[in-house]
């Protein structure tokens, strides 16, 4: 990496570090812009040996003992009382429901609310209830629509490349290969052979490249990587859900070994909860057990598990999702928009609002904003497996073709139903 990339990680790291509870007053002192690398590099070791303040309310460790350590009581796994063409069923509505949430999102990724919300007017339409329509503008943010106009309304005719569907498909190929016994050594490495490095980001992009340059697991999650705590194992969780229905706990520690990789703290716990929430999804009859089951895989006392359980109880006592959007930015608006903390909040927040219905889940997941794509997917992932895909709307699903696209090598163009029947067989195996 070059001076100026390594400038901006020491500025990303003292954020991050500031956020896990730690005193970093003393580093703000220095200008980056004036740090020599040999400076930088001996900064960010005393910046990644700092503990959180004693007054920092939270205990958050990234161990899966210590994790097991702090969760709430939980059911740990469930009874099942449903078919196997059941089961099959609910894994194919969790892939579709997964590639139509994030194809509704991903011509809006990154966007605020309030620019949705003047597309949206600008095109005439009051409510968003399916894909978003092509408009044509040379106006920022709203001239992206004009260079993806095949992934907008009347122009889809497949489920096109996202890093959110490649996980998927990623984790599939692993568990098809190394069974249960997978461990996180074995994700490195097929990372290395399956991904191309400019295809992954943030702290997938670092941990890549950690790699590459010798570090090995857990410490490739660390080493000059500020993202650690982002959104990026929690888009990785639902293949570990699809392929344990009603083992929450089992579901947990796959999506554990996953996420070491990469992430840290709430960045592992992301991809633990709803990896254990479409797990419980598989079995409960409403998406509020399933969500309430998923959080007792993950330490009652860290950030994430008091902010999901703060909009859960907002979402109780308050109807008007935008009204809870205002609650979740007035806490966590800080976090940047591709942050693990916000963006799950936002999951829960369609889900809890969602009354059972499908399309309300992942349209009120996206119009919240930041990370849209990501969120309409793991919105439309849980509810996919809670209904199956019998009973999802033909609108969200017919444009998709039964198709998806990826680059994870070896799978670049498939049939979302054969996907589906080969996670169905690892459930079986």
């Amino acid at each position: 990496m070059d001076i100026n990339e390594m400038r901006r990680l020491f500025v990303d790291e003292m954020k991050e570090k500031e956020e896990e509870g730690c005193d970093v007053s003393f580093f703000k002192n220095f200008d980056p812009n004036l740090l020599t690398e040999d400076i930088i590099l001996n900064l960010y070791k005393e910046l990644l040996s700092l503990k959180p303040s004693e007054n920092f309310l939270y205990t958050e460790p990234s161990d899966l003992e210590g994790i097991k350590r702090y969760r709430p009581d939980g059911p740990r796994r469930l009874d099942i009382h449903i078919s196997e063409d059941t089961i099959k069923d609910k894994i194919l509505g969790g892939i579709l429901g997964r590639c139509a949430g994030c194809l509704l999102g991903k011509p809006v990724e990154g966007w605020k609310r309030k620019d949705i919300e003047e597309y949206l007017d600008i095109a005439g339409i009051e409510k968003l209830d399916y894909y978003f329509p092509y408009l044509e503008s040379n106006e920022e943010p709203f001239k992206r629509i004009k260079q993806v106009k095949s992934w907008t309304a009347g122009n889809i005719d497949r489920m096109v490349r996202d890093d959110d569907i490649d996980y998927t498909i990623l984790g599939l190929h692993i568990l098809e290969t190394y069974g249960d016994s997978f461990t996180t050594n074995d994700i490195a490495n097929e990372w290395l052979t399956h991904l191309p490095y400019l295809l992954v980001y943030t702290a997938e992009r670092i941990a890549y490249r950690n790699l590459v340059n010798g570090i090995k697991p857990p410490e490739t999650a660390m080493f000059m990587n500020p993202y650690r705590e982002w959104i990026g194992a929690q888009i990785r969780a639902d293949i570990f859900g699809y392929v344990n229905p009603g083992h929450p706990e089992r579901a947990g520690e796959f999506a554990y070994r996953d996420a070491v990789l990469s992430h840290t703290k709430n960045g592992i716990y992301g991809e633990m909860f709803i990896s254990s929430t479409i797990s419980s999804a598989f079995v409960v009859d409403n998406v509020e057990s399933a969500i309430e089951i998923g959080l007792t895989e993950i330490p009652k006392t860290s950030r994430l598990y008091e902010a999901i359980n703060n909009v859960m109880d907002w979402c109780r006592k308050e109807k008007d999702w935008k009204n809870v959007w205002s609650k979740i930015m007035d806490q966590y608006g800080d976090y940047h928009p591709v942050h693990t903390i916000n963006n799950a909040c936002f999951v829960v927040l369609g889900l809890m609002l969602s009354e059972g219905d499908f399309e309300k889940a992942i349209t009120t997941s996206v119009m919240c904003g930041f990370d849209t794509d990501c969120n309409g997917a793991t919105a439309g992932s849980i509810m996919g497996v809670l209904l199956g895909g019998k009973n999802l709307p033909e609108k969200w699903i017919r444009p998709l073709n039964d198709t998806v696209e990826s680059i994870v090598i070896g799978f670049e163009r498939f049939k979302i139903s054969e996907l589906a029947e080969r996670v169905y067989k690892i459930f079986k195996r």
